[in-house]
């Protein structure tokens, strides 16, 4: 069977999530699931989900609140299942940011169609660098032979280093979330705090930058991410 995405179901009604993930992983998906919005969050920053199922009446609090947290960080694609049949709640969630609202009672694969009709809009990949050379001005990457230079002079990055300035320079002009460079730069495998981002990115900017007050090559987004310098 082809490997499907994952899933987060955030809900406290352990028959629908019950129902859902069954019915999911039985199609292939990877499934997870969270009770409550303070783990449902926990679940999307450690468990790097494709695509989120929530309820919005959360035990400890409001799932539309959960959604704007979300949409700080990362587009990925949030469907509602709700309740609630107010106009104004169903807009209220899709202003802030949900991409669907299905309401309860539901059919499985009423449930299915909507997923994928939401998988078309799953962030692609960050482009990753191969064997390519990047030209910025006095500075030049060349991932072939794994050689960086300033000013002519080769300049010397741990491993961690090297793979958070090829991600930001192979996609130069765009901001990088926290949470991609997390999964970019540390494989996947680990949570990639924003405290390891932080120190990774200062050292980078030490050996890149001739004042780190003001960035020539890196800039921070502040409360999102970071972006490379589009000029070349």
């Amino acid at each position: 069977m082809i490997k499907k995405n994952h899933i987060l179901i955030i809900d406290s009604d352990n028959k629908i999530v019950n129902f859902i993930s069954m019915a999911l992983k039985a199609q292939g998906y990877k499934v997870t699931s969270s009770s409550n919005g303070k783990s449902g969050i926990l679940a999307f920053c450690t468990g790097n989900p494709d695509v989120i199922i929530m309820d919005i009446d959360l035990p400890d609090s409001d799932g539309i609140n959960v959604i704007e947290q979300i949409r700080e960080v990362s587009q990925i694609p949030i469907a509602v299942i709700s309740t609630r049949n107010i106009e104004h709640d169903k807009i209220q969630c899709l202003d802030k940011g949900a991409n669907d609202y299905i309401m309860k009672p539901f059919s499985m694969g009423e449930v299915l169609a909507r997923i994928r009709v939401l998988e078309r809009y799953i962030p692609k990949e960050l482009a990753m660098a191969e064997n390519k050379v990047f030209t910025f001005p006095d500075l030049e990457i060349d991932t072939e032979k794994r050689r960086v230079t300033l000013e002519g002079k080769e300049i010397h990055f741990t491993p961690m280093e090297y793979k958070l300035l090829v991600l930001l320079a192979s996609n130069a002009g765009k901001v990088i979330t926290h949470r991609q460079i997390a999964k970019e730069v540390w494989d996947y495998g680990e949570t990639g705090d924003a405290k390891s981002i932080r120190v990774c990115t200062a050292s980078l900017r030490r050996k890149l930058e001739k004042d780190t007050s003001k960035p020539q090559y890196i800039f921070t987004e502040v409360g999102v991410g970071y972006r490379f310098t589009d000029f070349s």
